[in-house]
């Protein structure tokens, strides 16, 4: 079993594990867990928690990338169905698979059961090449808000998930506008009649106005 990893299109880490012990899922007379459950890794051992063994550290860093599947936010402690134990033993790795079982316990906490469902297998390390810690280092830098979201200038969502955007216009004089003449808004020729009526009357009472202050 080979297990690797690419970075910039180049080999970054690769090992060579030997299989011994193979136990496949249909050797466990059991019920197993749904397609595509996220597993909750464990990792136990000496060699796993000595952060100077350059090898097994990046065996464990191997295995997390290959099983720990998509990444969320929030996990539903029921939704929680799984495991994968990896214990470290001198060159070796023991692999063993379990299923959740949650019971009442008579308090607010459940009482946890694990019931080994397979594969199971024992893997043998045998040959190895892992990248320098420079390369590893830099392979392992990330974006600063990489997962975040990038927040849009003017924009806003509510809560039903519309979005919704904000336009600043400069101030506009709407006397110099050039609207489009329609006929159905000229006038008619009966109120252009009443308007020269009414222009009229207006001069004339204006003139009586005038003749009445001279006398």
């Amino acid at each position: 079993l080979i297990l690797g990893r690419m970075y910039d299109y180049q080999l970054l880490d690769m090992m060579e594990l030997g299989l011994e012990n193979f136990k496949s899922l249909q050797d466990f007379k059991n019920s197993k867990i749904a397609s595509g459950t996220k597993p909750c890794l464990l990792f136990a051992g000496e060699p796993f928690a000595d952060t100077t063994n350059n090898t097994f550290q990046r065996l464990k860093s191997l295995l997390i990338d290959f099983f720990r599947g998509p990444e969320v936010d929030n996990v539903r402690l029921a939704g929680i169905e799984h495991v994968l134990q990896f214990t470290a033993q001198e060159k070796k790795v023991l692999m063993r698979s379990y299923r959740i079982d949650l019971h009442k316990s008579g308090t607010k906490h459940p009482r946890v059961e694990l019931e080994e469902i397979g594969p199971s297998l024992d893997l043998v390390l045998r040959r190895e090449h892992l990248a320098s810690d420079d390369l590893f280092k830099t392979a392992c830098k990330q974006v600063k808000n990489v997962r975040g979201v990038k927040k849009i200038k003017n924009m806003s969502e509510d809560v039903f998930g519309n979005k919704m955007g904000q336009i600043h216009i400069p101030s506009q004089e709407i006397k110099k506008i050039q609207t489009r003449k329609v006929k159905a808004l000229k006038e008619s020729k009966e109120e252009k009649l009443e308007e020269i009526k009414k222009k009229k009357e207006k001069a004339e009472s204006a003139r009586q106005n005038n003749i009445e202050k001279v006398f």
